[in-house]
């Protein structure tokens, strides 16, 4: 059975969904457990296609943004109508701009929200450089800060989650490619996605530096890194009952394959990493119900695509079921997820949710 050692998942991650007031702030609650304090933020208009995406972190600091979708470099705001206010200790505070808080006579807004360890950061060792590390190994999550090496070559930083990492997201700070890799890829050194772009997985020798341990996240100069710069890295750790990494095949007919996640899922991320298609990302409050469960592709500034002619996937109690047969994630072509729960299948007691 998919016994949990975390009964509630929205202390860890939540999706919040709220309408815009282009003031200065506005102060969003969340509707789960009243304790997550959010360090990692992923934003998105909901009806515009022609906003970018906008991410934050608390190590990084509110003041800092950037975008998934693009190659751009970091954006720092210190003014008082800046994009982002605060992370609360139930929520957030966003400003006025309308990345984060567009009126809602334009549309409404999106946040996928994930708990850390509040901003507390320590200094890893652990690599060949030493990075910041803010980790929360229950959750199995950590935010990475460290600099690259002046000369090229294999280097390495700490990442804190005690385990080898089933996926790691990477940014340079100053502009550049989101590399992203994840256990399924093809090999474990060479192969990478980029988290901005729809293109399938890319080979490149090296890429990896010495790869992925328990301790340090493993890239190479002038593959994945480059010389001098600042980096930062979001390193994840499945969790049984609260999070799943992983892989399947479309086969672009509706009744599509069914992924065992041993929970309910909050939000699921998925890539064909064998063919062109956007990242897509799915949740239980984008409509929420199925089969019409809304996406977003983090790659892209399109609006939503959703209601009745986009029946992508059904949501359930253990797992999630592809029910699209066109593009989307059912394509005849092999898939990378990652996933985040709702609720546990069965409890850290051993008892089913549905006899709760």
């Amino acid at each position: 059975m998919a016994y949990t050692n975390i009964d509630d998942p929205s202390a860890f991650f939540q999706t919040a969904l709220y309408s815009g007031t282009a003031g200065a702030n506005n102060a969003i609650t969340n509707d789960g457990n009243s304790d997550l304090k959010p360090d990692w933020l992923l934003f998105k208009h909901r009806t515009a296609s022609n906003q970018d995406w906008y991410a934050v972190d608390s190590s990084r600091g509110s003041t800092k943004g950037l975008a998934t979708n693009t190659t751009a470099a970091e954006t720092t705001s210190s003014s008082a109508t800046k994009d982002f206010q605060s992370f609360n200790t139930d929520g957030f505070t966003v400003g006025t701009p309308e990345d984060t808080n567009a009126t809602n006579s334009i549309g409404t807004h999106a946040a996928w929200q994930w708990k850390c360890n509040e901003g507390s950061t320590a200094t890893n060792t652990s690599g060949t450089e030493d990075s910041v590390v803010q980790v929360n190994t229950d959750a199995g999550f950590s935010i990475v800060t460290a600099t690259a090496p002046s000369s090229n070559g294999h280097w390495s930083f700490g990442h804190g989650l005690g385990v080898k990492p089933d996926m790691v997201i990477t940014r340079q700070r100053s502009g550049g490619g989101w590399w992203t890799w994840h256990k399924d890829l093809t090999n474990q050194t060479t192969y990478y996605l980029g988290l901005n772009t729809d293109s399938a997985q890319t080979n490149e020798a090296n890429m990896w530096g010495g790869g992925m341990t328990s301790s340090v996240v493993g890239v190479s100069s002038p593959n994945s890194t480059l010389a001098n710069q600042t980096y930062v890295a979001y390193c994840f750790a499945e969790k049984q009952g609260y999070s799943k990494f992983g892989k399947y095949v479309g086969n672009a007919v509706v009744n599509g394959p069914f992924v065992y996640t041993g929970f309910k899922p909050a939000c699921i991320i998925t890539k064909t990493i064998t063919a062109v298609e956007g990242w897509g990302i799915y949740d239980n409050k984008r409509l929420g119900f199925n089969v019409y469960n809304d996406a977003l592709s983090i790659n892209s500034q399109a609006a939503t695509a959703g209601g009745s002619n986009y029946n992508f996937m059904d949501i359930l109690s253990n797992g999630f079921k592809m029910r699209r047969a066109t593009y989307g994630p059912n394509q005849s072509a092999t898939y990378i997820y990652m996933a985040f729960a709702e609720n546990p299948f069965v409890t850290s007691t051993g008892i089913p949710t549905t006899a709760r």
